[in-house]
């Protein structure tokens, strides 16, 4: 019973840092500086799941996230020739962060959140039911 809470556990571990992540992607959209305050836009993250041990000794598998960066997209150009970052010809690089899609993963990440809440909450009253019936 315990390592059903550990896994679902696991879950909430996961899925806040999905949102973290999507917030921090939202939030440097328009990001145009790195923190060195270099000209460089802001790099969208992405969160890697990947199934892992959660306890020792325990047969249940729990789930961990990893961060990356997406250097698979580049940035998007855009022609604002007053802005301060912007290069010779006028371009600015701006982060290549759909607001949409960030918005769909927050969604998503808060309703795996709340199942692994709700699967916690089935467990304990499992055991609590257990325990009743035993005693």
């Amino acid at each position: 019973m315990l390592s059903s809470i550990d896994i679902s556990t696991s879950g909430l571990v996961a899925q806040r840092r999905r949102l973290d992540t999507v917030s921090a992607n939202i939030a440097n959209a328009q990001t145009t500086r790195d923190a060195d305050g270099n000209a460089a836009p802001y790099q969208r993250r992405l969160v890697q799941f990947q199934a892992a041990q959660v306890s020792r000794g325990s047969a249940g598998q729990g789930v961990t996230a990893r961060v990356e960066i997406d250097e698979s997209t580049p940035p998007r150009r855009l022609h604002q020739p007053g802005h301060p970052d912007a290069d010779a010809d006028g371009y600015v690089s701006l982060p290549s962060i759909d607001l949409v899609t960030e918005f769909v993963n927050a969604v998503e990440a808060s309703r795996a959140y709340e199942a692994n809440v709700v699967a916690i909450e089935m467990s304990r009253e499992m055991a609590r039911t257990g325990l009743r019936l035993i005693g």
